[in-house]
Parts: C-alpha cells; structure tokens; sequence
C-alpha cells in the first residue's frame, strides 16, 4: 500500500463491571427510572405500574434509591408496614405483583446486579477527555468472568446508552463523531438480550447519531444482528468467510445480499478468497446513500495485538485518575437506612407505651376487684361452695364428715 507503519501507544483505560481489575463502572437505581429498571426486569405493565410507584413513593419521601437493596427496602415497606399508607395515597400494591418483583431482582443480583448498582455513578462525559498530547482514551470494558451473565450485561448497555442520550447535547451532522462505540462478539448480545435491551438499541441507534455519537457492531456474520439494527447501519465492512458445510454457503449467501449491488464483483465468491488484511466495504456518502460496495486493503493496526501482562495491567491502573475517582465504594444514608431507622423508632415508641397499658395493679388496686367480685352474685355463690369445700375437707381430716358407717375414730 506504500504507507509507512510506525509502532505507537495509545492512551487506555481498562474497566470493569465486577471484581476483575479497572475503573469500577456503577449506576444507581434512580438513575435508571421506573421505565428502564421495568425493562431490565422483564415486567409486564401491572408490575411496571408498581415500580412507578415504588419510584414516586420514595421521590415524596425523599428516599434515595441508590442500590438494589434500597429498592427491595422500600417495595417490602410499601407492601407491609406502609400498606394503609400507600394504599390511602396511592393506591393498593398486589402481593403477587410484588413478589414477582422481589424475584426478578434476585434473579439479577445472582448474575452480580449488587456490584453494578451503587455509587460513585459514572459520569459518561469522562469518556470524552484526552491526554496532554491531545490524543482520545481507548476505554476497554474487561468482560471475561461475565460473559455467562447475559443480564449483567443487558443492564450494563442500556444504562450506558441511555446516558449517553440523556446527557450528550445534540450536535447535528458532524464532521468526525466525538465518541464511538465498539461492541465485540455482538452475536452474544443479541443472542442472549431482552427484548427490551433490542427495543432499546434500535431506538438509540436511530437517535444516536445526533448527538455525534458511533456505535459500531463486531460479529462473526451480519445475520447475526437482528434486522431491524442491521438497517440502521451505514457502515459495513466485511472480511472473508469460509464455507466449509452447505449451510455455511447458504449464509454467505445471504451475507452477500446485504450490501449495495454490484456488476463488477460477484460478491458471495469474493467473500471466501480475501485474505489476511482485506476487506469488502461500503459506507455512506455525503448525500447519505450507500457508496459502491469497494474491495479494499487495510492498514495494520500500529499498537501491539496481544494481551497484556500483569505488570502492564498495574502501571496502566496505578496511573489512571479514573480508577482513583471510582474505585472507592460509597455506602452513604439511603432508602434502606432510614426505612430501617423508622422501624426501629417505632418499635421504641411501642415498648415506652407498654407500661402504661400492662394488667399490672397496686394492693388497693387488687383489693377493690376482689371485693367487687365478692359483692356479686357470682362472686357470693363461688363463696359458698369454697366455704363448702373448705369445711368438709376439714370435717374429713378429723373423722367427723363422710356416710353414717363410718367408724368415729381417727384410725
């Protein structure tokens, strides 16, 4: 190609959504709202309706939802010692709908949901910043001990997308995009997503784009990206396939069908000859309609391809100002805390009440209930029958009560 390769570094960031080394990526559960935390939880509407209202509840009250445990506090509190309350103000709350709730938030806390919902929230603007030579962050998310936790995951992208929308500002058609996204191994996404995470892509992926934002998708096959993603991307760049069964051939074929026609390549033989550093390529032209589908050379990447050491890991962390700013877990008063404080200051109230209201009397007390029993007529004819007992039990003891048979003696 004629160019020059020169070896060079690039400024990096590593990390991490769990316990695996990096810049500690979280979000509270506000930040998501009743709408989005609904869609990660697979509800229906009757459940969604109860977790708008579990949010409302605790926006009047001023309790901070900040982790999953503030959330379960407050929905326990609004189904139980707050249900006249709740039910007064807002309306009643099912108890199977809140069941439900309760255990699809467990099912996403077994896949370490705890670990991403908390504080410090990251600010996404960070992902913007550049070092003293002006050159952007590569920021590399580490996802090897999650990739069996699709829902981890799910809940990861949709936040992330959703803030990048809510806080960039619109910036229209732009020369070179500001932030650009690369999501690798897409096909496990799609495979294993929520149909909100898809509803939820294809919305930002339409939108997106406005806020001077890219979002570029790494998979095996373009057939692995649901269609109506697919349609949203202008940019398509293919390297070889290999068919080696019938149904390999069968998707190339389709694969082939996915880009601009073309008379002057047949497209699903091209597909399988390119080799190492060659691509098939078609992208959006200034008009917005898809360039010639184009046979292209790529340049080689100039940083290392290969993983990186332990050492290296530490010098890259040891240097970050973000692993400084997120690293440090926040545990401050929330939902959970003063719910739990105003529990325990009501059990109080109870105990300093009990006293006052004990079956405990004084001797005076005692003695006008005992006379009171004694001067009714009840109390008059269990007298009697005391006294009865009382005195043949004695008459008995001493030979004089009992049948006429009896001998007179003691013995």
């Amino acid at each position: 190609m004629g160019i020059e390769w020169k070896p060079a570094a690039f400024p990096c960031e590593l990390m991490s959504l769990s316990g695996e080394k990096g810049v500690r990526l979280r979000a509270t559960v506000s930040e998501f709202g009743p709408v989005l935390f609904s869609k990660i939880l697979s509800l229906n509407d009757t459940q969604s309706g109860v977790v708008s209202l579990v949010f409302k509840y605790a926006d009047d009250r001023e309790l901070p939802l900040l982790d999953l445990k503030d959330f379960k506090k407050v929905l326990q509190y609004c189904t139980n010692e707050g249900k006249e309350e709740v039910k007064k103000e807002y309306g009643a709350i099912s108890t199977a709908s809140a069941s439900t709730i309760l255990r699809k938030i467990i099912e996403i806390e077994e896949q370490g949901a705890e670990l991403f919902f908390g504080e410090l929230s990251f600010d996404v603007n960070d992902l913007l910043r550049l070092d003293e030579g002006g050159k952007g962050y590569i920021h590399i998310v580490r996802l090897t001990d999650i990739q069996d936790k699709p829902k981890l995951f799910s809940t990861f992208m949709l936040c992330l997308l959703a803030e990048i929308y809510r806080e960039f500002p619109e910036e229209g058609d732009v020369e070179q995009p500001k932030l650009v996204l690369f999501i690798d191994e897409a096909h496990l996404i799609f495979k294993e997503a929520s149909s909100a995470l898809l509803d939820q892509l294809e919305s930002i992926i339409k939108l997106i784009r406005s806020k001077g934002v890219g979002l570029i998708f790494c998979t095996q096959t373009p057939i692995d990206i649901p269609a109506a993603i697919l349609g949203q991307l202008g940019l398509k760049v293919q390297h070889a396939l290999r068919a080696f069964t019938a149904n390999d051939r069968k998707a190339i074929k389709m694969v082939s069908e996915n880009y601009p026609e073309t008379d002057f390549y047949k497209v699903d033989s091209l597909i399988t000859e390119l080799g190492i550093g060659e691509a098939l390529v078609t992208a959006l032209s200034e008009k917005g309609t898809p360039s010639p589908l184009v046979h292209a050379c790529l340049c080689a990447p100039q940083s290392r391809m290969d993983v990186l050491s332990s050492s290296e890991q530490e010098e890259l962390l040891s240097g970050s100002a973000l692993v400084k700013k997120y690293n440090q877990a926040v545990d401050r008063e929330s939902a959970y805390e003063i719910l739990q404080q105003k529990l325990v200051d009501a059990e109080v109230e109870v105990k300093k009440e009990e006293p006052g209201k004990t079956d405990k009397k004084t001797d005076k007390e005692e003695g006008s209930v005992i006379g009171e029993a004694l001067d009714s007529t009840v109390g008059r004819q269990v007298a009697r029958t005391l006294a009865r007992e009382v005195t043949r039990g004695l008459l008995g003891i001493l030979g004089l009560g009992g049948t006429k048979g009896r001998s007179k003696g003691l013995f």
